[in-house]
């Protein structure tokens, strides 16, 4: 198998060929005064290829992802897999109004229609049980970083407590606690606008003790500050977080160090400064022991 990737994901797309021990290329973009962008693929392109593409900020590169795609079918590949780290549009999955779009399902067969297999981590997804519900392809592998998360947790070496900051986090923080060894907890939390929330600590000592969020997902952080608020008022001596995918901008970043959080730790599947953890090797072992790539 062969990896592309556009320049902004190459050091991640090398990253795992590495582990792989196969060829990374990268695809040319150029970018036209009037907006537009030429795509340029490699040439003599082997049958079975791989895009390497995170999709935070997903519009443009939605649109660059069709051509390279629509390129390598006719540069002869056969077999083409989308390796998206993040992948967007998972968490509007129904229609709350009349008239509102439901982007994942939309988006999902889009991806389909292009790509024969897709490997992501730690899709949001809510409604669907399954990968492949939100996006049909022959071969889809959702991964989670939780315990990846955990073991780098475990390095750390020091006593801590995980938190999950709403239900939904219930499953991530439990894996990770197992593989960090350590006791944790689920918060309950009511969501008010986008940015407000409030949360319910869970029953379990936090006074005194060094506490980690966890969370898949940082996008506007007021979940996390919330929780973070919350455990130093019950008297945690420190808050730290890691996520999968860190989504926010400096501002984001200032008020949640205003809020309490220390450390902000998270994956590398979105090019961001509190990169801490490295999720080549668990992608490269999914995919070596995916049928398709024996």
């Amino acid at each position: 198998m062969q990896i592309l990737s556009f320049s902004s994901d190459i050091d991640g797309a090398t990253r795992l060929a590495v582990e792989l021990d196969i060829e990374a290329s990268q695809i040319v973009r150029h970018h036209f005064p009037d907006g537009e962008t030429r795509i340029t693929l490699p040439t003599l392109l082997s049958d079975r290829v791989a895009i390497f593409q995170t999709l935070n900020q997903p519009n443009s590169k939605l649109v660059e992802l069709l051509i390279a795609a629509q390129t390598a079918r006719r540069e002869g590949a056969i077999h083409l897999t989308l390796i998206a780290p993040y992948l967007c549009y998972m968490r509007q999955d129904t229609a709350f109004r009349p008239g509102e779009a439901v982007s994942q399902t939309i988006v999902g067969s889009w991806l389909a229609d292009h790509f024969d297999a897709l490997v992501t981590v730690d899709p949001h997804l809510h409604r669907v049980k399954q990968l492949r519900e939100a996006v049909p392809v022959s071969t889809a592998i959702a991964l989670s970083a939780a315990s990846t998360i955990g073991q780098f947790l475990y390095r750390q070496a020091r006593e801590m407590v995980l938190i999950g900051p709403d239900e939904e986090s219930a499953q991530w923080v439990s894996i990770a606690a197992a593989a960090a060894g350590c006791q944790f907890g689920v918060c309950q939390k009511i969501r008010h606008t986008d940015r407000e929330t409030t949360v319910t600590l869970p029953k379990i000592g936090i006074s005194g003790a060094s506490v980690v969020l966890i969370d898949d997902i940082a996008s506007s952080g007021g979940t996390l500050m919330s929780a973070a608020t919350a455990c130093l008022a019950a008297g945690a001596s420190r808050v730290d977080a890691a996520v999968t995918h860190a989504l926010f901008g400096g501002r984001t970043a200032a008020a949640m160090s205003a809020a309490g959080i220390t450390n902000v730790w998270s994956t590398d599947s979105v090019f961001h400064p509190s990169n801490a953890i490295a999720l080549a090797p668990l992608i490269a072992t999914a995919i070596k022991d995916s049928s398709p790539y024996r």
